[in-house]
């Protein structure tokens, strides 16, 4: 280091053959900001998609439209899910019909039933005089035996008759379920082809026309809040660290010159874009701009420290960064912040060490 002081000693006392601009530190407020390009977007600004695909039918809202959450914004027709509602309609109608009995198919288990709870009365009638007979020895064992089967075979019937009616009962109950909730799936396929707001705000942009052909993957408009817009910043990942919540920036817009506005970072991104090698954070105006528009650009400087009465020199008078020229030649000085144009000289020199500015 002392070769290296010793040799900018050298050439700056052959370079400096003339007299050079001399100053002297100068104490004064000091801000150290990060620098940030600015675009103004509403807040809660979002995109909107339609659920399904079809053909856009009507646009009820223009740009600019205030809307309310819940207002419809554009139609899409398709006849597919219509079809398909009222055929889940019929479904259901005819499930309805088989499980409430007035149809042929419980109607006629029912009738089976009552048949056959007549022929297991008087089959058991008929057993059951008949044991009698045959306990008393009256009778044959064959015509005993007859009766005997008869009547097993009636109470079978009629116990695999009813089963078969609790188990198509439950089946035709079942169908009516899963019509009904088919019905209702159609329905809500139905519903998704009107589009409505999600918020209360305004419609800042539609994409398509009447007549074109809509995807769930491409964006039919955005809508964002009428009056609330948010301060998007692009930071260089070399300054990101130094940034916190609650900061304080100063915003200058392209379209109010010579004005300035004070806003507060709001939040910080922690994703890093690959493309532009930057981080996005938002803040929000303290007293914003009576008009804005989304896509206002302008810059801003997002305050990270200040401090009062600091010992500072121009930036122009610094040579590889942390070295001043003086008459006495280059000497070494420790710097704290910075900005644009200056910075704070915390060692090396003091406010009345006269320094010369560099030649180009």
């Amino acid at each position: 280091m002392k070769i290296n002081v010793l040799l900018i000693s050298v050439l700056w006392s052959l370079s400096c053959g003339g007299e050079s601009e001399k100053i002297l530190p100068k104490k004064t407020a000091m801000t150290e900001s990060v620098y940030a390009s600015v675009t103004i977007q509403p807040d809660s600004l979002y995109r909107v998609y339609a659920a399904v695909a079809g053909i856009l039918e009507h646009n009820f809202v223009a740009e600019g439209d205030a809307v309310q959450k819940g207002t419809p914004l554009l139609q899409i027709i398709n006849s597919t899910p219509r079809l398909n509602t009222e055929n889940a309609k019929l479904t259901l109608h005819l499930a309805r019909e088989n499980y409430s009995g007035s149809s042929a198919v419980l109607k006629g288990l029912e009738d089976e039933i009552q048949a056959a709870a007549l022929r297991f009365r008087n089959d058991s009638l008929n057993y059951f005089r008949q044991k009698n007979l045959w306990e008393q020895q009256i009778g044959s064992k064959v015509e005993f035996d007859n009766r005997k089967l008869a009547y097993e075979l009636s109470r079978n019937n009629l116990s695999l008759l009813k089963s078969r009616y609790e188990r198509t009962q439950i089946e035709l109950r079942t169908q009516v379920q899963q019509a009904s909730n088919n019905l209702r799936t159609f329905q809500i396929a139905t519903e998704d082809f009107t589009v409505t707001s999600k918020i209360n705000g305004k419609v800042y942009a539609l994409f398509r026309e009447p007549g074109e052909i809509v995807t769930t993957m491409e964006p039919l408009g955005s809508v964002g809040s009428a009056n609330d817009f948010i301060v998007e910043m692009l930071v260089d990942e070399v300054d990101i660290v130094k940034l916190s919540v609650d900061q304080k920036v100063l915003v200058t817009l392209d379209a109010y010159q010579n004005q300035v506005f004070e806003a507060k970072v709001s939040k910080i991104y922690p994703r890093k874009d690959e493309r532009s090698q930057t981080f996005k954070v938002e803040a929000l105006f303290e007293n914003p701009p009576e008009t804005l528009y989304p896509g206002l650009a302008g810059e801003g400087n997002i305050i990270i420290a200040r401090k009062e009465n600091v010992l500072t020199i121009p930036k122009a008078y610094l040579i590889q960064g942390n070295q001043v020229h003086t008459e006495d030649g280059p000497i070494e000085i420790k710097i704290g912040l910075q900005n644009l144009d200056r910075v704070e000289v915390l060692e090396g020199i003091d406010a009345n060490t006269q320094i010369l500015k560099p030649e180009k």
